[in-house]
């Protein structure tokens, strides 16, 4: 995942700081930490922007003065100074509509900000490439289109000077190479409009270091719908 994104980072950092981000994902956040520099800066701008909230208010006792402006701007001129109930009612009045607007920021700010699911293609060992070499993958594509993990099911083993390759499908046209695979690992893709005329992917078995052509040279090994 890349933290370094602005939005992912703003995101994280403010369920983090609100309090929503519970468990292991609140673990994992404290362990990416320190080797993320994004997601520092993020964290102590909404540890800054919550302060306030969190900072004890000293109470102010307002002068006479202010009681008979607020009431001769609500009722007009009174005949005599407030009684000391009436003063005590309009006080509680707005202690009451104070506690309620605080409330509804607290509740607010609690409300854990809406994440769209990634795409998910599972990608099957084709019968073209099954006697060659059975691979299967996950590929799990951000909900803007902009990055790509693709995970092996099982680790793969390939004869040497092969390799293997991601390819975007069309509808109509040729395949657009998305690099290499780790036939053992996970691999990152990073590119815009994964999914823009693409509606499949695709591994191919090709020469080390990829196509020559710029086209699956080998049998297709793997493939999955979009």
């Amino acid at each position: 995942m890349d933290y370094s994104r602005p939005e992912r980072a703003e995101r994280l950092a403010a369920e983090y700081a609100v309090g929503t981000l519970r468990g292991s994902a609140r673990r994992r956040f404290e362990r990416l930490l320190p080797a993320h520099p994004a997601l520092q800066d993020a964290l102590t701008a909404w540890q800054e922007r919550l302060q306030a909230l969190a900072s004890p208010v000293a109470p102010v006792e307002p002068a006479a003065s202010v009681w008979v402006a607020v009431q001769r701007r609500l009722f007009g001129d009174p005949v005599a100074a407030p009684s000391w109930w009436q003063r005590l009612s309009l006080w509680q009045g707005l202690s009451g509509a104070t506690a309620v607007l605080a409330l509804a920021m607290a509740f607010m700010l609690a409300q854990p900000m809406p994440v769209r699911a990634p795409l998910v293609i599972v990608m099957k060992s084709t019968p073209q490439g099954v006697d060659v070499v059975k691979a299967g993958f996950v590929a799990s594509v951000s909900p803007d289109g902009r990055a790509l993990v693709l995970r092996p099911l099982d680790s793969l083993t390939l004869a040497s000077g092969r390799a293997l390759e991601l390819w975007a499908v069309p509808k109509a046209g040729a395949p657009r190479s998305l690099g290499l695979v780790d036939a053992r690992n996970t691999t990152t893709v990073l590119r815009a409009k994964l999914l823009q005329d693409t509606s499949a992917f695709a591994v191919s078995l090709e020469p080390a270091g990829g196509s020559p052509s710029g086209a699956p040279t080998g049998p297709i090994v793997s493939a999955g719908e979009v």
